[in-house]
């Protein structure tokens, strides 16, 4: 069975893997723990589908796509760091900003459902400080998909702020996600946009009352509430599973907590009621908000021991989450206001003053936490423009690979290093690439180059470095590997380049000469041997890979050149 589930997969186009682990992402969020592993083993066999594969932007995808599933639940979120390490590893390496950004962001999530509010900050900082520039867009994505993946880094990260109650900047985030999400989102993308900042202005609302400012507060019940009545329309084409008959308020915690917070009533028990009891998990933070509008409706029916008895119930059970510390206080402070009530002697107004500074303090250490992170927002855009700087300084400008100075002190080190050992080094040319500059036009050769690099980078390993070396010229360095599987390696390359629809290629293939550098070799020496090997793949034809090796004659080493293999 997994051998023919496997066989499917390899079947079925780049686009369909990222759309179907999207889909299992929805459902998984909306699933009971038998459920959501369900859908994280589907997911990790598409993962493994787009790693087989290796194009850096769906393995990026899936990457992302299996760590949120793990974090939608605190008992499955600790494998989740292994792939957020994968993902930001990954996408820097193939430059992938927004992904990048948002590997941050969900490492923000993680370190928060482990308690750790301060690392929580850091990584947010870092997620911010990519995405403040307006990042260009990946044409190899297409604008849609782009807009698409940096509305979810933005609401990733708009997501952690509020949770840290940060709701100002979060606020600021998220309105930047909007935007793209009109200009290119899906119905998907526009209501689980719109639910989350629903969830937003409820927790807003919530820490409002508690300093006492009731009309602010209920401000935000309003808005809560409009959006919970927006998404309605969206919903309906989502990837969310819901029930046809009846509204997303009806199915969605947050969203009938909304309408309930805004203006507590009577006609909103029976649906509370059924959201805080379903059949599938929900969420500690969205059990507290709707056990505390159906507490306020209760009180408004008449029905107070009820809602101390409910109110209690939640207690007890979220004590426990370290999810969202500010909503569990919002809860405690509610079954405090009620029990009061039923006391005897009402607490003095001592107590009453007592609880407000404290509430007062709490929202003094709020905004300590907003200046945390707008000097780690700081200090992340410095460390930014420092590296920036430096890479400009050992960088190609044209295809964005390492330049020539850069190359120079990579050769040196790995010269040095035996760990290195043995060390390939590899000399790349372009075949028609002067005719292609005197056919159409030194921009559409510079496309050409960029493509070329770009792919050259793709088919190799993390641990393989690139350059460019001049010209139409590049020089891959492969540590700690073998001549033989150098050249099985770049032979794929060749084949990528061969592949390429001739828009972006304009016809133009690869001539490349790998050795093996030889002990006591200099770089120089090196890289001539591996200059001399490229022009043998290009005298015997072009678009092929040549070696040079040494065989033993029983006396001194000789140079003896292994012709290619047959293809």
């Amino acid at each position: 069975m997994r051998d023919d589930a496997a066989t499917a997969l390899s079947e079925v186009s780049d686009a369909w893997l990222v759309g179907r682990a999207r889909e299992l992402n929805a459902v998984g969020q909306n699933s009971d723990a038998l459920g959501q592993r369900g859908t994280i083993r589907e997911a990790d066999g598409l993962l493994a589908e787009a790693q087989r594969r290796g194009e850096p932007r769906i393995v990026a995808q899936l990457l992302r796509h299996c760590a949120a599933m793990r974090l939608s639940s605190s008992g499955l979120a600790h494998g989740a760091e292994p792939l957020l390490d994968e993902l930001l590893t990954h996408s820097r390496r193939h430059g992938l900003t927004v992904l990048e950004a948002d590997a941050y962001a969900l490492r923000g999530r993680r370190a928060l459902l482990t308690g750790s509010e301060d690392n929580a900050i850091t990584e947010v900082a870092s997620g911010l400080a990519m995405l403040e520039d307006e990042p260009v867009p990946d044409t190899a994505l297409g604008r849609r998909s782009w807009d698409r993946l940096l509305a979810t880094a933005l609401i990733d990260l708009g997501s952690v702020l509020t949770q840290l109650g940060v709701y100002e900047t979060a606020d600021e985030v998220m309105a930047r996600a909007l935007h793209r999400i009109r200009e290119s989102g899906g119905p998907h993308e526009i209501a689980l946009h719109m639910m989350n900042r629903c969830r937003m202005f409820l927790g807003w609302g919530l820490r409002l009352e508690r300093i006492g400012q009731q009309d602010a507060a209920g401000e935000r019940f309003a808005t809560a509430s409009g959006l919970a009545l927006g998404v309605e329309v969206p919903w309906r084409e989502s990837l969310f599973p819901r029930l046809a008959d009846r509204s997303a308020a009806d199915q969605i915690p947050v969203l009938g907590a909304a309408h309930a917070l805004a203006q507590p009533g009577e006609e909103h028990i029976e649906r509370l009621r059924r959201l805080r009891s379903l059949d599938r998990a929900i969420h500690p933070r969205e059990k507290i908000i709707v056990t505390i509008a159906l507490s306020r409706c209760l009180i408004g029916a008449g029905r107070r021991s009820e809602a101390v008895r409910m109110l209690s119930d939640t207690r007890s059970k979220v004590t426990s989450d370290a999810a969202d510390p500010t909503l569990r206080i919002s809860l405690a402070r509610e079954y405090a206001q009620l029990t009061e009530l039923d006391q005897d002697r009402p607490t003095s107004d001592a107590v009453h003053d007592y609880v407000l500074d404290l509430e007062n303090e709490l929202w003094a250490m709020r905004e300590g936490r907003y200046l945390t992170l707008s000097t780690r927002l700081e200090n992340s855009r410095l460390n930014l423009r420092h590296d920036a700087i430096t890479q400009q300084a050992l960088q190609d400008p044209l295809t964005g690979l390492s330049n020539r100075r850069a190359l120079d002190e990579r050769l040196d080190a790995l010269l040095d290093s035996p760990e290195a050992q043995p060390l390939s080094v590899a000399l790349v040319d372009l075949d028609g690439f002067k005719e292609v500059n005197d056919r159409c036009s030194h921009a559409e050769g510079d496309d050409v180059l960029r493509v070329v690099a770009s792919t050259l980078r793709d088919t190799l390993r993390v641990d393989d470095f690139v350059a460019r070396y001049g010209g139409d010229e590049f020089v891959v360095l492969l540590p700690g590997v073998t001549l033989a599987a150098a050249e099985s390696a770049l032979r794929r390359t060749v084949e990528a380049i061969a592949r390429l629809p001739k828009a972006l290629s304009r016809g133009v293939t690869l001539s490349i000469g790998v050795v093996a550098r030889r002990p006591q070799e200099s770089g120089a020496q090196v890289q001539a041997r591996a200059d001399a090997a490229m022009y043998q793949a290009k005298r015997d034809g072009g678009n092929q890979v040549a070696t040079f090796a040494v065989e033993s004659s029983g006396g001194d080493d000789e140079e003896t050149w292994i012709p290619p293999q047959p293809r």
